[in-house]
């Protein structure tokens, strides 16, 4: 399992949870409109979720039914 990031990030993408992540899982592109957390190299410490000012950043079982579809887009980032 992973974190997932969600809408409040589109737009946004503050670099506060890249920048407390202690195995450096979470990327973006220019293009991107969020970041997105690597679920290989996510070791589910939850530092991100704290540090996120949007609360964007949900464990992947307590993402919102709203927010769901971020589920498959965020894995589908790293294939």
């Amino acid at each position: 399992m992973a974190y997932i990031i969600t809408e409040p990030c589109i737009g946004n993408k503050d670099t506060s949870c890249t920048d407390v992540c202690p195995v450096d899982c979470i990327h973006s592109t220019e293009e991107e409109e969020q970041f997105y957390i690597d679920p290989k190299i996510c070791i589910d410490c939850g530092y991100c979720v704290t540090a996120c000012p949007v609360s964007a950043i949900f464990h992947e079982l307590n993402v919102p039914s709203d927010w769901r579809k971020y589920i498959p887009k965020n894995k589908n980032f790293f294939k």
